[in-house]
Formats: C-alpha cells, structure tokens, sequence
C-alpha cells in the first residue's frame, strides 16, 4: 500500500496483508500500522507497528527516524527518553534479531 501525502496527529493508516510504503512524513500523534513492512521516505515521528499479525521477519525502515513507538510482530520499544543520538534523525532499519527476538535498531549507510 502506497500513501503520498503527509499523516497527521490523530490520522491512523493501516495495510492489512501488505507492506505499507509512505511517501510523506508522519506526525507525532499519528499510526501507521502494516500487516507486512512499513518503509517511510520522510520523518518517522509518531508510532509504527509492522507486523501486526506476527510476521517477525517485518522492518520498519526509515530515512529519518525519530518515532514515539516501534514494532515488530508485538515486541515494542518507546523512546519516551528521546531518540539516541546515533539514530536520532538518521536513517534507520528496525527488526528483530536474535534467538530471544530482541528489537534491534542499525543506522542505515545510504552513501
């Protein structure tokens, strides 16, 4: 599912079955929610939930990443505290790794 504008506080989309791709940026306030993977071209800034019915191998990938909420197949991370440094504003893939399915975050090299 393809969304090409701006989601705004209190806008919800969510891809039943599929990856979500956005176009625009999302707002603080706003969710996007993906059966499959969410890829975000603009600033990630509200919550994002892919895998939304259990696909663990789901991403969340974003070139400008400062979201309130990740993730993956139900494993959560908020960054109530802020966004680290080394991935506030920078690209970033989200996924789970590891044996016990530990919600990993890794700084994209685009260059």
């Amino acid at each position: 599912m393809f969304v090409d504008r701006p989601l705004r506080s209190g806008q919800q989309i969510y891809a039943r079955g599929t990856d979500l791709v956005l176009l625009g940026g999302v707002s603080p306030g706003a969710e996007v929610i993906a059966d499959g993977s969410i890829h975000c071209y603009g600033p990630l800034r509200g919550r994002a939930l892919a895998g939304a019915q259990g696909d663990q191998a789901a991403r969340i990938v974003a070139s400008n990443f400062g979201p309130e909420l990740v993730s993956i197949a139900g494993v959560y991370r908020t960054f109530e505290r802020g966004i680290p440094e080394a991935f506030a504003g920078k690209p970033t893939l989200v996924r789970l790794s590891g044996a016990d399915h530990t919600l990993n975050l890794e700084v994209l090299k685009l260059d």
